[in-house]
C-alpha cells in the first residue's frame, strides 16, 4: 500500500471516529427529549448502516480490495478444517490414508527420479517389508529409529513402513555431522540408525561414540556394491528376504500419536527435534493442495531434501495423503529444473526463496517456457525478483506460504500478491487467531502494556508474529519438540487474557491495512543462510572449541543481492596467533556448509557492555566493510576451502556479484 493511501485511510479513521461521537450525543439527546427508544435505536441503525456502507470510509475501500482473496482464505479454511475433523474423528492416521490412496490406482507412479520411479504398489510393498523385517527384530512400538540418507524414491517407504508399526522415525539433516549428529541421535533416544551408502564416511567417524546403537546400511540401487560399515547389517539383503504382504497385525496409530522427528535450529543451543504428528503430516499437504487446487492427477516437482518439511512433509504429502505423482531430485540445479519438470510433465513445481534467484540467474534458454506447471509453491520469494521470474517463466500462480516445522502460525497467499507472505482477513480471525505483538526487534523480547498483555500492532508496526495453542483444535495445536523444556520456551503466555497460550515464530513481520502479511526479520541469535537456520550459538560453541576456548561472536551479515545472511566469527585475538588454516579444516569438519561462517574478523579485545554481554549489534551493522575497521578480516573461498584475506579487490568482487556464492547450477 502506498504512502498516499495510509495517510487517506489515517484521515478517514479521524473523520469516522469524529462523525460517531457527535452522532452518538444527538442520538441520544433526540431519544430523551421525545422519549422515544425506538427512535433512538432508529437513529443508531441508521448510523450504523451509513458507517458501513459510505463508500468514504476505510473498511468498505479495503472490503472491495480484498473480498475476493478473503472468500478464496475462507473456502480453503473451511475445507482444510472440516476434512481435518472428519480425518481425526474418523481415527485416520499416514498409514491408513496412504492404504487408502495406494489402492487407488497401484500402478501409477508414485515418486519419481531421473530415470527410476516406484510405482503406489511397489513402494507399499516395500514399505510392509520393512515392517515385517523390523517387527522381527524386535523392535517395539514408541521406539525411534534414525533415518540418515539423501533423496531417493525409497526414502519415504522406509519410514512409512516403520510407521506401520508405530516406530517414530527420527529424519536426520544430511549436513550434520560429528558432535551435532550424535546430538540429533541423542536427543531422539534412538534406538537404531538407518544410513545411506553416501554416508559411510560420517558414520565411521562417530561409530566408537554410538557403540549401543544397531547401524542398517541401505545402499542405493546404483551403488548396490558399496562397502559396507563394520557391524552394520546390509538392509537391502535383509528386506529382499521379507514378505510384501499387507502388514496389519498390530493396533492401529492414532491421529495425534508422533509419526516423525524433524530437526530444526532454534535461537540456541544444538538443532532440536519437532514433533511431527499423524495429524500435522495430513495437514500440510492437505493445506497446500486445497489452497492449489491440486488434484490426484498433478505432478509435482520436488528437488527439495526430503528431511526437511518442505520436501519430505509437504511435497512428498502429496503423494502419500492425496495420490500425486512427486518427482524428485537428489540435489537441486538450477540449469536442469525447468528440464527435469517438462520432462516429467509437472504441473505443480516447490521452492525455497534462494532456488528462484538460481533459476533467474541461468541464461535464458528455450527451457523457461517449455513446461506445464501452472503453480508455484515455497516461501522465501524476494518481492524484488518476484515480477521478473513470474514473467520470464510464465508461472500463472505463486503460492508463497510463511510457517515453521513445528509452528501453528501458517499463513498462505492465494492471490499473488506480489512480496507478501499470507495475509489475515476479519472474516477468519476468530477461528484462526494469530496476533503480531510489539517486541524489541533486536532481542525479540515481547513488550507488554501496564495490565501485563501484549501489545497489538497497527499497519505497517512491525511485530512478532504469535499463533494462539488450542489442543482441542487440530489446526492449532502445538506438539512441540522431543525435548520439553524447548518446547516450554517456545510459548507464550497471558497474551491478550489471563491463562492463554500462544505459540511464538520468532520472526517479525509487518501487515497492511488489507490484511497482508510481509516478512521483515528473525528475532535473537537465529540468521538463515541456504535455506537453513543457523544458530549463532551453535556455531559459537564450536569454533570455540576449535581456537582453544578463545571468545568468538557469531552472526549474519547481509551481501548485495544474495539471499538471507552469510556468516560471520568476529575472533577476540590479542596475541595474534590466531591460525585461519586450521579454523579452515576445522569448520569444514565440524559444520556443515549452510553454518560455515563466510567471514573471520580478527579483534584485539573482545566488545562487551558494562553487564559483560557481547556487543554483537555494532559486529553486524560494520559486517565485512574493511573500510569502517582496520581489523583484519578471511573470507572463505568456497573452491580452495580456506580463508584468504579480504582485500579491497575481494571485497568489490563481493559487492558487485563477482565472486559467486550459495550457488549450484
Amino acid at each position: 500500500m502506498s504512502e498516499k493511501e495510509a495517510a487517506r485511510f489515517e484521515e478517514a479513521e479521524r473523520k469516522r471516529i469524529v462523525i460517531i461521537t457527535i452522532t452518538a450525543i444527538i442520538c441520544f439527546i433526540v431519544g430523551y427529549i421525545v422519549r422515544n427508544y425506538t427512535i433512538l435505536v432508529g437513529l443508531i441503525c441508521v448510523l450504523n448502516i451509513y458507517l458501513i456502507t459510505g463508500n468514504r470510509y476505510q473498511w468498505l475501500y479495503i472490503w472491495k480490495k480484498t473480498f475476493y482473496r478473503d472468500m478464496l482464505g475462507l473456502r480453503v479454511l473451511l475445507v482444510t478444517m472440516f476434512t481435518i475433523w472428519l480425518w481425526e474423528r474418523r481415527g485416520v492416521t499416514v498409514v491408513s490414508r496412504w492404504n487408502k490412496i495406494s489402492q487407488k490406482n497401484p500402478d501409477k507412479k508414485a515418486f519419481v527420479m531421473g530415470n527410476r520411479s516406484l510405482t503406489f504398489r511397489e513402494g507399499d510393498q516395500l514399505s510392509n517389508r520393512m515392517a515385517w523385517y523390523f517387527k522381527r527384530q524386535g523392535f517395539k512400538t514408541g521406539e525411534v529409529v534414525a533415518l540418515f540418507m539423501e533423496t531417493q524414491p525409497e526414502y519415504v517407504f522406509l519410514w512409512l513402513g516403520l510407521a506401520k508399526l508405530r516406530i517414530t522415525t527420527a529424519l536426520v539433516n544430511t549436513n550434520l555431522r560429528g558432535d551435532q549428529l550424535i546430538h540429533c541421535l541423542k536427543i531422539a533416544k534412538c534406538k537404531a540408525v538407518i544410513f545411506g551408502d553416501e554416508m559411510i564416511d560420517a558414520i565411521k567417524a562417530i561409530q566408537s561414540q554410538i557403540p549401543d546403537i544397531p547401524l542398517y546400511q541401505f545402499n542405493a540401487v546404483e551403488r548396490p556394491t558399496a562397502p559396507i560399515v563394520n557391524d552394520a547389517t546390509f538392509l537391502n539383503a535383509e528386506l529382499n528376504e521379507m514378505s510384501s504382504d499387507s502388514f496389519t497385525d498390530i493396533e492401529p496409530a492414532k491421529p495425534r500419536d508422533t509419526l516423525l522427528y524433524i530437526y530444526t535450529s532454534g535461537t540456541t543451543g544444538f538443532p532440536k527435534a519437532a514433533i511431527i504428528t499423524n495429524i500435522r503430516y495430513l495437514l500440510i499437504p492437505l493445506g497446500v493442495h486445497t489452497s492449489g487446487r491440486l488434484t490426484s492427477s498433478d505432478v509435482v516437482y520436488d528437488p527439495l531434501p526430503l528431511h526437511h518439511t518442505a520436501g519430505g512433509v509437504l511435497g512428498a504429502g502429496q503423494c502419500l495423503i492425496l495420490g500425486c505423482t512427486v518427482v524428485l531430485r537428489k540435489k537441486f540445479s538450477a540449469s536442469n529444473y525447468w528440464i527435469d519438470a517438462a520432462k516429467h510433465g509437472c504441473t505443480a513445481a516447490q521452492y525455497i526463496g534462494e532456488i528462484c534467484r538460481y533459476l533467474l540467474s541461468v541464461p535464458p534458454s528455450p527451457h523457461d517456457r517449455a513446461h506445464s506447471v501452472r503453480v508455484l509453491i515455497g516461501n522465501g520469494l524476494r518481492p524484488q525478483i518476484w515480477q521478473e521470474f513470474i514473467d520470464r517463466f510464465a508461472i500463472k500462480q505463486v503460492l508463497e506460504f510463511y510457517g515453521a516445522t513445528e509452528g501453528n502460525s501458517n499463513l498462505i497467499n492465494l492471490d499473488s500478491k506480489i512480496g507478501a507472505i499470507g495475509f489475515l482477513s476479519r472474516l477468519v480471525s476468530s477461528i484462526y487467531p494469530l496476533n503480531l505483538v510489539k517486541c524489541d526487534e533486536l532481542t525479540g523480547e515481547i513488550l507488554r502494556d501496564k495490565n501485563g498483555r501484549c501489545i497489538n500492532c497497527g499497519p505497517f508496526e512491525p511485530g512478532l508474529l504469535l499463533g494462539k495453542i488450542d489442543p482441542k483444535k487440530a489446526i492449532l495445536t502445538f506438539a512441540g519438540y522431543a525435548d520439553k523444556t524447548a518446547s516450554e520456551k517456545k510459548m507464550v503466555r497471558n497474551v491478550r487474557v489471563e491463562g492463554d497460550c500462544y505459540f511464538n515464530t520468532g520472526d517479525i513481520l509487518v501487515m497492511d491495512h488489507y490484511g497482508y502479511f510481509y516478512f521483515k526479520d528473525r528475532t535473537g541469535d537465529t540468521f538463515r543462510w541456504r535455506g537453513e537456520n543457523v544458530s549463532t550459538a551453535e556455531v559459537e560453541a564450536v569454533i570455540s572449541n576449535l581456537i582453544g576456548l578463545k571468545d568468538a561472536v557469531v552472526y549474519g551479515v547481509s551481501i548485495p543481492n544474495v539471499e538471507g545472511k552469510a556468516g560471520m566469527v568476529a575472533i577476540a585475538d590479542p596475541e595474534k596467533k590466531l591460525d585461519v588454516t586450521s579454523l579452515a579444516q576445522g569448520v569444514n569438519t565440524s559444520l556443515p556448509a549452510y553454518a560455515r561462517p563466510l567471514f573471520v574478523r580478527i579483534l584485539p579485545e573482545t566488545p562487551l557492555t558494562a553487564t559483560f554481554k557481547l556487543k554483537k549489534k555494532t559486529l553486524m551493522d560494520e559486517g565485512f566493510n574493511i573500510n569502517l575497521y582496520n581489523d583484519p578480516v578471511y573470507f572463505l573461498d568456497q573452491k580452495l576451502g580456506s580463508y584468504i584475506p579480504v582485500t579491497q579487490q575481494v571485497y568489490d568482487d563481493l559487492i558487485k556479484g563477482v565472486i559467486r556464492l550459495n550457488r549450484e547450477i
